[in-house]
């Protein structure tokens, strides 16, 4: 069973279409993250998944279940961090945890939370005397409450330092481990790399790529950038270096050269130059991040089609909907 299955989601509010023909399955058990930028509709989405909003067009399954229809049993088996979750300045983060804990009927011990989320020792403090990220911790905390079959995180790094944003990233293994399905909406783009199984982007309300984060690069065409600094680089050089197998681009600005290229080819090129009669001086190689992939499909051309993973195969959505 899928965990989210959203199938022709349309969301309006008023003339502003948010959420246009939404389709998106996240399979039990997989850690999802879902990007886009500001106003591209990840918000809206979140908000239909938990019936804060109703859609315009489409339906919308959680767990199974209709969110409209059975809203209290959805939300009994889902945890949620929303994004700037505000604390009661008058209740302890353990008070937070006790409300939490009697509000979904669950047998969990606050302790034993406030330890898992960094709070040992702060939990009889008043929230209102919180840090930022001690906010986040004890937002985290309450959403942990039950063993949630699903997890909805909104920004959850947010406030966090390093060590913190870490140890939120063990935790979300741990869930993911035990079975939870994890939906992780952030801007920190190397967050969603560091522990998301696949990532769906969204652009202007639309859904432009779903695939895991090696899939993207594989569509995007942009496994590995190599730098080089050489001398003697002219048009022929760069000619064969465009015409090995692995290679994208490849461009000159004076001795410094880039090429776009798969990881495996920049032995290659290496070659192809200097059998060209170009002195390698220096290289180094990066492979590109999460952040170059998602400006490639939010801001740039994109592919037509990624190669599809994480269950959504067999209905065609790992395909791309680019200028939809």
């Amino acid at each position: 069973m899928a965990a989210i299955e959203l199938d022709g989601v349309d969301k309006r509010f008023g003339d502003v279409l948010a959420v246009d023909g939404l389709d998106l399955t996240v399979p039990e058990g997989e850690v999802f993250g879902f990007l886009g930028p500001n106003g591209a509709g990840k918000s809206t989405t979140i908000n239909l998944l938990l019936d804060f909003v109703r859609p315009t067009a489409g339906t919308v399954r959680v767990l199974g279940m209709d969110p409209q229809a059975d809203s209290v049993a959805v939300r009994e088996r889902t945890g949620v961090l929303p994004e700037g979750f505000s604390t009661y300045e008058r209740l302890t983060g353990r008070e937070h945890l006790e409300f939490a804990i009697e509000s979904k009927a669950a047998d969990a011990d606050p302790d034993a939370i406030l330890e898992r989320v960094g709070l040992d020792g702060d939990g009889d403090r008043k929230a209102g005397g919180y840090s930022k990220g001690m906010a986040q911790r004890l937002a985290l905390g309450m959403a942990l409450i039950g063993e949630p079959d699903l997890l909805i995180l909104d920004e959850p790094s947010s406030g966090l330092d390093p060590a913190g944003a870490k140890e939120m990233r063990d935790i979300v293994r741990e869930e993911a481990d035990r079975g939870a399905t994890v939906f992780f909406s952030s801007h920190v783009l190397g967050q969603v790399e560091a522990v998301c199984d696949s990532v769906g982007i969204m652009r202007d309300g639309t859904l432009v790529a779903r695939d895991s984060v090696e899939g993207l690069r594989e569509a995007v065409g942009s496994g590995a950038t190599l730098s080089i600094t050489a001398t003697g680089v002219d048009d022929d050089a760069l000619a064969g270096v465009r015409a090995l197998d692995g290679v994208d681009t490849a461009t000159a600005e004076g001795d410094a050269v880039t090429v776009q290229c798969d990881p495996e080819a920049k032995t290659a090129v290496i070659g192809a130059l200097e059998d060209a009669g170009v002195v390698v001086d220096d290289f180094s190689t990066r492979e590109s991040s999460l952040e170059d992939l998602f400006l490639a499909y939010t801001e740039g051309e994109t592919p037509t089609e990624t190669h599809g993973s994480g269950g959504d195969t067999d209905d065609g959505a790992a395909e791309s909907e680019v200028g939809r």
